[in-house]
């Protein structure tokens, strides 16, 4: 199980699912911010019992300012392969009350199916709203919730 949060700003680019779509707002970071991936992320580690993104890829290093992470990504799922491990599948929720995310799901599924190695099939990409309600209802952030199974080799 994973979860990310991140603030929305102007002046940054929105990031999400590793690809870059048109929005006002963009999510606010140490690195690129990508919400989505970052649960994601979180999810995997977690079912390895690898602690989290923040213990591998930490918001204070210099190595991280402003990383694409989709490179994040790539590098957790080389991390869980070094210990037997590969992406099952990955179940998603992202919390946003705009942009519309919906017409963006099958890039987000190819960019990131692609990154981890496995099949667009393999990732469910659910988008939802809060109803208006809490921090993302008043369009202050974005939240995102990941559910990974992974198998040993």
């Amino acid at each position: 199980m994973g979860y990310d949060v991140h603030q929305l700003v102007e002046s940054r680019l929105l990031w999400l699912g590793g690809i870059k779509i048109e929005h006002e707002l963009g999510l606010l970071g140490h690195s690129d911010a990508d919400v989505l991936i970052h649960a994601i992320c979180d999810a995997l580690l977690g079912a390895a019992n690898m602690r989290d993104i923040g213990f591998h890829f930490p918001d204070n290093s210099e190595a991280t300012l402003d990383m694409d992470s989709k490179i994040i990504l790539r590098d957790v799922v080389a991390l869980l392969a070094e210990k037997g491990w590969k992406v099952g599948n990955i179940d998603a929720t992202v919390c946003a009350e705009r942009p519309k995310l919906n017409p963006h799901i099958p890039a987000m599924k190819e960019v990131m199916a692609e990154v981890m190695g496995i099949s667009p099939d393999d990732i469910s990409i659910k988008a939802t709203t809060t109803e208006r309600l809490g921090f993302t209802g008043r369009e202050e952030g974005m939240s995102a919730y990941a559910v990974a199974l992974i198998t040993k080799d």
